[in-house]
């Protein structure tokens, strides 16, 4: 069954109460940070969100451990390529603990904590810390960590500017941004929201998936079901492809 099709038919969020946006890490930059407390989650919190990143994309055996935690302490499990799935899956571990900010009006429709996932190609130098290799994973930690230093929300369609002005986020790439979309785990079927235990504490799953700055302001301008309807199956397809076409050039 077609993606599209198949999402819009059992994916329960309720995108039209949602105003879609972009954040600048230039205003993050301009927040002070030494006030921002540490979130993190507990043991047991930690090891639900462990448990469910394996169940709903692969086991894994790497992870990314933070040494610096200014604000939440964000870790990024990496889920190693398999026969069904031959690429990376790095998800995030850690910024569900931050409780976003979300408007009253619309805290019934939209989930207050999240962790973000980006999948990236097979041949990807997950070790290297060059910046054309590294760049997904601070991509990860920069849309973690906006809410916390906003004081703000994120949610299904957002867009996140992720460099100063409209610089390229490496050398490699022309992306510039990211917007949040449905993440899919094991047999192509989404990531349902976690439950961590028996208050509200639930933690949606988005993926990342990288825009050039062209389509940033045809989405700004237009809709995102605009931007939906050009970029078509591209937008589907989880996995990073620096050198695809940009559809609004």
């Amino acid at each position: 069954m077609n993606n599209k099709r198949f999402l819009t038919s059992i994916v329960c969020f309720t995108v039209m109460a949602v105003q879609a946006f972009a954040q600048s890490t230039t205003s993050m930059a301009e927040k002070d940070n030494d006030n921002i407390p540490q979130y993190s989650y507990s043991v047991e919190e930690m090891d639900k969100v462990s448990e469910y990143i394996k169940q709903q994309y692969g086991e894994f055996d790497i992870v990314a451990h933070e040494l610096v935690s200014p604000d939440i302490h964000c870790d990024i499990a990496i889920v190693p390529p398999t026969d069904d799935q031959p690429y990376y899956k790095l998800v995030t571990m850690g910024a569900g603990a931050f409780k976003m900010n979300v408007p009253e009006d619309l805290k019934s429709d939209v989930y207050e904590r999240a962790e973000y996932v980006v999948f990236l190609p097979a041949d990807w130098n997950i070790k290297s810390d060059k910046e054309e290799d590294y760049w997904p994973i601070r991509m990860l930690k920069t849309v973690a960590r906006l809410p916390v230093s906003m004081d703000d929300w994120l949610f299904y369609r957002h867009t996140v500017n992720l460099t100063d002005d409209e610089s390229p986020v490496a050398e490699n790439t022309g992306f510039n941004s990211c917007v949040l979309f449905i993440s899919f785990g094991k047999g192509n079927k989404p990531v349902e929201p976690l439950k961590l235990d028996l208050s509200d504490k639930e933690v949606a799953f988005f993926q990342l998936v990288p825009l050039y700055p062209e389509e940033l302001e045809f989405k700004l301008e237009h809709s995102f079901d605009e931007l939906e309807d050009i970029m078509d199956d591209d937008l589907y397809d989880p996995v990073v492809d620096i050198h695809r076409e940009n559809y609004c050039k």
